[in-house]
């Protein structure tokens, strides 16, 4: 989170150009919304006893189980040529390059849009602290099913869009990091999960590795985008500024447990 905020900071200042950026989280982390409530809605008793991690994101969105699965961020800045102001239809324009990078795997990948008014009040007042709950506008589904969440803020004239592509789903280890007001509402919970969730490799005969996802979405959004990427390392100087950010703010239970 820190380094995703401090491309954003460099971004904004014109130090460097937009950014897509793919990795991986260690040890396997809880990450939450920047409006979710940790007393009410995290089991932190279970985070610890299972290891994880926990941070709280810069952008909104329920919860997300960083493990079996690949993260991406979009750095990139509000009046970038063709990108639109509203939200809803940046999340169309960015996330072209998560559909086709779906596609690039073989999936049938398609956006999202709800189509009732339940659906849509949905998205307003969210029903559990789960991401994968329900998909919002332009996440990307398959075979009717959320196979990636992804979540949004805007600061400093920058749009960050990041997210979570499922490649595994652990539905009881990611249940079990969640308060619920009843057994009854947690069991209805573990029903939905299944209805409403997919991971790659359930919808692939051969197991997709980090490598090849990365490969498939760096061509997805270079094609969708019409936009060439190119390698981008961090100097010592970079490093440290991501690291104060961390000590500041990412790593500090002011932050992530502020309500």
């Amino acid at each position: 989170m820190a380094m995703d905020e401090a491309l954003l900071d460099w971004h904004s200042e014109g130090l460097i150009p937009p950014v897509i950026r793919f990795y991986g989280w260690n040890p396997a982390t809880l990450s939450i919304g920047y409006f979710q409530r940790v007393e009410k809605e995290i089991d932190m008793d279970q985070v610890s006893a299972l290891g994880l991690g926990f941070v709280r994101r810069p952008t909104g969105g329920r919860g997300v189980l960083h493990e079996h699965e690949l993260t991406y961020s979009v750095i990139v800045s509000e009046d970038y040529p063709e990108m639109p102001e509203t939200v809803t239809e940046a999340y169309r324009v960015i996330s072209g390059g998560l559909l086709q990078g779906f596609r690039n795997l073989g999936l049938d990948a398609y956006f999202s849009v709800p189509d009732t008014d339940e659906k849509r009040a949905d998205l307003k007042k969210p029903k559990s602290a789960v991401c994968f709950d329900a998909p919002s506008w332009y996440e990307m589904v398959v075979e009717g099913k959320k196979v990636a969440g992804s979540a949004q803020t805007r600061q400093k004239g920058v749009i960050l869009q990041h997210g979570a592509i499922l490649l595994d789903l652990d539905a009881e280890k990611l249940l079990s990091v969640f308060k619920f007001s009843s057994p009854e509402s947690e069991e209805a919970m573990r029903r939905k999960i299944p209805e409403k969730a997919v991971a790659i490799n359930s919808l692939r005969e051969r197991p997709a590795t980090i490598e090849e996802c990365v490969d498939a979405f760096k061509a997805g959004f270079e094609e969708a985008l019409s936009i060439h990427l190119h390698p981008y390392i961090l100097n010592e100087e970079q490093l440290a500024y991501v690291k104060s950010i961390e000590e500041k703010k990412y790593g500090s239970d002011v932050w992530n447990f502020r309500n």
